[in-house]
């Protein structure tokens, strides 16, 4: 069951907290963040992307820049742009985007629980992106990027939760540039913090990944790198639940640079054996599983996988499996898309004239678009002990960095 705890959150003063939230740091590059920064020295990117404070050379992995992080984190804490929560509280976070709202519930969550597979994954992590957020997190002494996890709706904690919010006033309230309301309420109430604990613990079999496999991994990584030097604030790490019913998974385009020596005449005649293909006038989002959109030469295609070309096995039904395995790897030779430089990948966020342009634009050769995963796929590959293809799943909106952090140093 789950073991879920109340934390001390570093959090930023009121009046600062739209200055200081920023975007996760996994989803800018250090340019982007050194303009999202530029003269908003509040901003928590000068702690999760400190490169931005250091010359332009200086390599992004280099001791250099995480003890730039500690040295800003600890700035900002001793101006008091960050102080730290007098006792263990439980956290709401609600999110508005596009006039949809998810609640989830931001807490720390057990390191054990993650190497029990009492919290499960659906994808696989890469060693070079752990190693970066270990050496920050070591560091820095603090867990500053969120674990976005997801659980099986459950009525009673969902009571709890939109009971808190209707007779409470939100600590933090305000829209980010992007549009995105952000609000925060406090739970500090000791009989409501036991409640939710223990409903976890006797109600809440299994959390699951949703977004932060890479984040997951590396607090795991630390404690055990830290050894006796570990506190008890390491046996956990920062995460925020949410229940499934509020979750919406975004699809995950992918480009592709050439046709594998194959002329377009004859990638086309070859797709036939797999697919129903249809020139379309417009652009094609897919409406359902196993349809695809292509993208190729100024024209759509619509694909429809026929039946008996793909396993029904949790990850053979997935299309992103089928995409995978019947044109990917089949017909263009890509074999590893976590590896190979001729494929990319675009979120659902971006949009369908995202494709049309890195098409158009001569980059790439072909765009497909996908109909998004399902959260029980999720679940059900993850229950089943397997992992998604790279790149299946993309949420929003995202949490963002800055305004609950988790420290392990003390």
């Amino acid at each position: 069951m789950a073991n879920i705890q109340p934390f001390k959150a570093l959090r930023p003063q009121v009046t600062l907290a739209k200055q200081v939230a920023s975007r996760p740091y996994d989803v800018l590059n250090s340019k982007e963040a050194k303009e999202a920064a530029l003269e908003n020295p509040y901003s928590f990117l000068h702690i999760t992307k400190s490169e931005i404070d250091l010359p332009d050379t200086t390599d992004i992995h280099s001791a250099e820049v995480y003890a730039k992080a500690k040295e800003n984190l600890d700035a900002f804490i001793k101006n008091e742009v960050l102080f730290r929560e007098a006792k263990p509280c439980y956290y709401i976070y609600q999110l508005v985007m596009q006039g949809r709202s998810q609640t989830g519930l931001v807490c720390v969550s057990s390191v054990n629980d993650y190497e029990n597979d009492v919290i499960k994954k659906h994808e696989f992590t890469r060693p070079e992106k752990e190693q970066d957020r270990i050496n920050h997190i070591k560091t820095s002494g603090a867990q500053t990027g969120n674990v976005f996890l997801a659980y099986r709706s459950n009525a009673a904690i969902d009571n709890i939760v939109e009971n808190w919010k209707t007779k409470h006033t939100a600590a933090y309230d305000f829209t980010a540039e992007d549009g995105i309301a952000h609000t925060i309420w406090i739970i500090n109430d000791d009989e409501q913090i036991n409640n939710i604990t223990t409903l976890f613990e006797q109600e809440i079999e299994c959390t699951y990944i949703a977004d932060g496999h890479h984040r997951a991994a590396s607090a795991a990584k630390v404690r055990k790198a830290l050894g006796a030097a570990a506190t008890k604030e390491a046996d956990y790490f920062l995460t925020t639940l949410f229940p499934s019913a509020q979750l919406q998974i975004l699809d995950y385009n992918r480009v592709v640079k050439d046709l594998n020596g194959l002329t377009e005449e004859v990638f086309l005649k070859a797709l036939e054996t797999d697919f129903i293909v249809a020139k379309k006038e417009a652009p094609v989002k897919p409406a359902q599983l196993h349809e695809f959109g292509m993208f190729i030469n100024h024209q759509w295609y619509q694909l429809i996988a026929k039946e008996g070309t793909y396993t029904t096995d949790p990850i053979g039904v997935l299309d992103v499996t089928i995409l995978s395995n019947n044109v990917l790897d089949k017909l263009l030779g890509i074999k590893d898309q976590r590896t190979d430089k001729r494929i990319d990948f675009v979120g659902g966020i971006r949009g369908i004239t995202e494709l049309e342009k890195r098409v158009n634009s001569g980059e790439m050769k072909l765009a497909f678009s996908l109909f998004p995963v399902t959260i029980d796929q999720l679940f059900n590959i993850a229950d089943s002990g397997n992992v998604m293809p790279p790149k299946s799943t993309w949420f929003e909106p995202k949490l963002r960095d800055g305004l609950l952090t988790h420290l392990i140093s003390a």
